[in-house]
This record gives C-alpha cells, structure tokens and sequence, in this order.
C-alpha cells in the first residue's frame, strides 16, 4: 500500500483547504510546497520592523455570527473559525479622482443608494432601480448557482438566465446616465481583472452585493495567520508537510495517476494527486504532453493569462491619522475611464489608478506603535516585463513605483517623507514565487466564454484533481472553497472505489 492516499501539490489556497479536508476525514495526505512557508499570495515577508501583507485587501463571505457568510460557514466546518480574529470594516472603499470626486461608501445598501443619491440626486430612480435589480439578480443566482436549485428554469430565474453572461456595462447603461457615477458604483472591478465592458454581470453583480450583504473583513496577522492556521490544522490531524520540496513530475501510466516525482529525485507512489498549481504548469510541465490525449490542451486554446500585479510595499514612521489616512481601502486615479486604466496594463506607462490598502486603520496593532503599513498596488500583465532588457529592468520599476507613490500624493500629501522601508514586486517577482504563467494573480481571464457556467472541470487524468485561482474566480473565498470541492470530489471517488 503507498504511504499516502493523495499527494497535494502546493500549498496555496485551495491546496491548504484540500490538504485540510482530506486529512480531517481520514486520509493520509502529503503537503508539498517548494518555498519555506505556507499561503502562495496568501502569505507576508519581513523588512525592517514591519512584516508586509504580500496580497488580502478585503476578505468577502464572512458575514456575521447572526448573518454568517459563506466564507465564514466554510472556516466552521473546517474547525478554524475560532483560531482566527476577524475584524469588520465599516466602509467599502473610498474613491479619490482629483478635482472630480472623492467619495466613500459604507458597507450598507442604504448608505450606498443615499450617498450616491446625494452626489447624483438626478440619477436618484436610476440608482434605486439598479441596486433592486442587483439584489433581485443576486438573490436569484445564488439559488441557481450556491443553493443548486434542481428545478432551476428560465421560468422560474428569469433575470439569472437573462443577464448573468452580459457586460456589467451594458447593465449599467439600462438604469443610469453619468459617466463618473457608473465608474463609483463599478470600482471593484479591478478585484476581478476585466473592466466593466468585458466582465461579466454574474462576476460583478456578487461581488459588489457580497461585500455589502456580509462585508469586507481584514485579519488579524494578516493572511499568512490564515495560512498558518490552515497548516497547523493540517498537521494535527496527521497530514504530513514538506517544505522547499516542490514537485518536479506528476508521474503517470495509461492516464491514471501512479505517484509523484520530487525535485529531489524521491517517488512517492499514490493514486491521486491534488495539484494546486496552474492547470497549464500541471499538464505541460510536470505530466507532460507525451502523457496525455490532444484534447487535454484544446481546453487552453482560447484562453489568455490573466494579469498579474504590481505592489509598492510602503512602512511608515507615522500612524494612518498623521498621514490623512482615515480608510483602510482607498481606490485613488486620474481619471475614471476604466478602458484606459485597463488598457496602460499591457504597458510599462505609470499607471492612472492605483489602490492603497492601509490595514492599520482597521487594526492599529498591525505594525510596531507609532507606525502604519500599506499597499499601493496596481494590476499589470507580464508581456511588456518579459520583453524588458534586464539592465532596464530596475529602472523601469523604480520609475513606476515613484509614480505610483506621486498619484498616492496627491491624495496624501507629504506621505514620502515618512517612508522608512520601501519594497517593490513586479509580475517578474510573482512569476518567481507564485510559479504561475505570466504571474497571474486571478489565473486565466475570466470572460464570459471561460466562466464556471461552461467549463469542464473533469481532468484528463484519473486521480488528478485542481483548486485554485486557474480552476475558479480569483480571490480569498473562492479559491478556499475550491480546495473544499476538489477534496471532497476526492472523497467521493475513494468511496466509489471501496
């Protein structure tokens, strides 16, 4: 008998939640990750006295103990809810363009309506349609999608089976007028990585609804607490991790999965494997092409890399008060035209919007006394970066980021004088610790073509199952309810077996 039921590859995510379910129902589970701790974006690094938070802004579906969100009902039954600190917070974002808004909304659909209601009092019955549409569609998707309605009809879910595949912006244009008020009530879009005319109402319309309905929340330690937790709760229950250990071959035989070769040179013999890395890596890299049928790589086809990020890590010498930081979540940009914001992704331009997370105010512990820490972060895709002569390379970050930090400026003034530690990551510093094509930080774009409504999650290879960001939406709550699926398809098999 081998040593281990499944071998899970990567300690991210969605291969945390699975190593974690797995083990707690019984099974002998091997853990391998090929950096020295566990979380993949899901983590943090120290310079100087502040430890940063590498990528968790806003955590969605935790809800409250008397309203309890998905996310929050997910960390239950995994029995690690009572290990973490949550901490709500009060407010949505706040939106700065210069010299066109600067607004904040509060995580309240009553708040919302009226204080946009008050900036656009001529949208008034605009705005109130729109958002009775929103939760009406809302309402309706989570029954067809979460609570899996088995009598689910167009008849009975009209506005899901209507607009849930349509552009967020042609939504938009059906209840309101202003271009600048669509831009508001659309900010989020850079959580999913496609501006309003691409994505998907379905994608926008949860999150947006999601993150009113159950709130956002930050941790307390950041991500890599979640993650810490996570495998803590692992090796508890027998599982067995290893660490700058990656996995160099997934090894297989008539399409059936035999074990997995270590970079090491060790084979750890199994009949299932749980890869948490790109499903792209997984087929071309550590199976191999020579493995598998030709259809296993017509699914990629039509696919494109998703963006990845770019992040100035900013350590202060001043609380968030003495800066004029009030918000833990500020979207700050020149202008409010998401197409141009999206289309400066694709170059090495200063982009014209950015996001500045500053966990302090919403835990003041988060960073030594007297002091706070922030994000400035913008999404970039990789191409022009890999094209850059490396004697560029430096330059072009260090521009970049000073341009980042000159639009943070002008929204907090005088906030470089008080920097004390400073690092920046670029898609190549994703690329090299996350391992994933293109650093993408969301996997493959999420267009309506290539939404979870079509795709065929069946792998190619019996035994071979994925979670993550490559096989669902980017994001905290769903790439962790996606390691909870896979495992427990894993289950499911192993009980169809015996």
């Amino acid at each position: 008998m081998p040593d281990f039921n499944v071998v899970v590859i990567g300690a991210g995510n969605g291969g945390l939640t699975s190593a974690l379910t797995l083990a707690r129902n019984g099974l002998k589970v091997l853990l391998l990750e090929k950096h020295n701790i566990p979380g993949g974006c899901a983590t943090s690094f120290i310079r100087g006295r502040f430890e940063f938070e590498v990528s968790l802004h806003q955590l969605s579906g935790i809800g409250s103990e008397q309203k309890p969100g998905p996310l929050r009902m997910l960390l239950g039954e995994l029995g690690i809810l009572d290990k973490l600190e949550l901490v709500e917070m009060k407010s949505l974002f706040r939106l700065v363009i210069p010299g066109k808004t600067d607004i904040t909304l509060e995580a309240d659909r009553s708040s919302v309506v009226e204080t946009l209601k008050a900036r656009f009092p001529r949208e008034g019955a605009g705005i109130e349609r729109f958002f009775d549409f929103l939760y009406k569609f809302s309402a309706e998707m989570v029954a067809v999608v979460f609570a899996r309605d088995p009598a689910a009809s167009r008849e009975k879910y009209p506005l899901f089976f209507k607009y849930a595949l349509k552009p967020t912006q042609q939504i938009l244009d059906e209840y309101l007028q202003d271009p600048l008020l669509k831009s508001i009530i659309t900010t989020y879009w850079t959580y999913v990585g496609l501006p309003p005319s691409r994505l998907p109402f379905s994608d926008f319309a949860l999150l947006l609804w999601a993150y009113i309905e159950f709130k956002p929340y930050h941790l307390k330690g950041g991500s890599q607490a979640l993650s810490n937790v996570l495998l803590e709760s692992f090796l508890a229950c027998g599982g067995i991790v290893r660490f700058n250990c990656a996995a160099q071959k997934i090894m297989v035989a008539d399409q059936k999965i035999r074990g997995v070769l270590t970079e090491d040179g060790e084979e750890i013999p199994c009949s299932y494997v749980l890869s948490n890395a790109a499903t792209l890596t997984t087929y071309n890299d550590l199976i191999g092409p020579e493995n598998l049928p030709r259809e296993s790589f017509q699914t990629f086809g039509g696919k494109t890399i998703g963006p990845s990020g770019f992040t100035v890590f900013l350590g202060f010498d001043r609380r968030p008060e003495d800066l004029g930081i009030s918000e833990t979540t500020n979207f700050i940009g020149r202008e409010s035209d998401p197409e141009r914001a999206f289309a400066r992704w694709r170059t090495l331009d200063v982009p014209d919007s950015a996001l500045l997370s500053c966990y302090n105010v919403s835990d003041p512990d988060f960073s030594p006394p007297g002091t706070c820490q922030a994000a400035l972060v913008t999404l970039q895709y990789a191409d022009p970066w890999l094209s850059l002569p490396p004697s560029q390379y430096f330059g072009a970050k260090n521009r970049i980021a000073r341009g980042m930090l000159n639009l943070a400026e002008q929204v907090f003034p005088g906030i470089s004088k008080h920097l004390e530690e400073v690092e920046v990551a670029t898609p190549l510093t994703h690329m090299r610790y996350l391992g994933h094509p293109g650093g993408a930080i969301y996997g493959f774009e999420q267009y309506a073509k290539d939404s979870s409504f079509f795709e065929n999650r069946r792998s190619f290879v019996q035994g071979l199952y994925f979670a993550g960001s490559w096989v669902a939406s980017g994001g905290y709550q769903t790439t962790l309810q996606s390691g909870v699926s896979a495992a427990r398809a894993i289950l499911k098999s192993i009980n169809k077996r015996t």
